[in-house]
């Protein structure tokens, strides 16, 4: 008698278990999108033309697209065609500007901020509800005692990065 209650006592706890696992089930994606495959196949970017008003600098678009690009083309598994792609994307950078942020006892700047905005048309051509128009801006201090030439590289590279990553967020990664 002992032994069959046992017996029935570790197979409930067997079937619990097993019912347990089976329900829960969790799903990982590395790759940080969440796009459907069985849809969308293809992207394609025009290239995003330093509009800005304020100044330019030179490498800012080449660095900018290429980044854009490669981030799209490492995370996911979409084909790059040239236009028509099942997802599009296009826009212009509109700002890139140093702006005095604070002023010191002896009427001086003593921070500045380099800014960049990046204005985003996305189309999905296999569901336009998810189609925007959108700016993604970043910035960054420094010490206003330092000249732009010296931090600017390694400051645009960190701007872009973000607004890269903004992007990508906003169009694939569905948080």
């Amino acid at each position: 008698m002992v032994s069959i209650k046992k017996y029935w006592k570790i197979l409930s706890s067997f079937v619990l278990v097993s019912c347990v696992l089976v329900a829960c089930t969790v799903s990982y994606k590395f790759n940080g999108s969440s796009i459907n495959y069985d849809k969308v196949k293809t992207i394609s970017f025009e290239n995003f033309p330093n509009r800005s008003a304020a100044f330019v600098w030179g490498p800012m678009e080449s660095m900018f697209n290429v980044a854009l690009q490669d981030k799209f083309m490492q995370q996911t598994r979409l084909k790059q065609v040239r236009q028509g792609g099942d997802l599009e994307l296009s826009g212009e950078i509109t700002n890139y500007d140093a702006y005095n942020k604070g002023i010191g006892s002896d009427g001086y700047s003593t921070m500045a901020e380099l800014r960049m905005t990046v204005n985003v048309r996305f189309v999905n051509n296999t569901n336009h509800t998810e189609d925007f128009e959108q700016q993604f801006s970043a910035s960054r201090e420094y010490n206003a005692s330092q000249q732009l030439s010296a931090v600017q590289e390694e400051y645009v590279s960190q701007m872009i990065d973000e607004i890269v990553e903004q992007i990508f967020n906003a169009t694939v990664a569905n948080w």
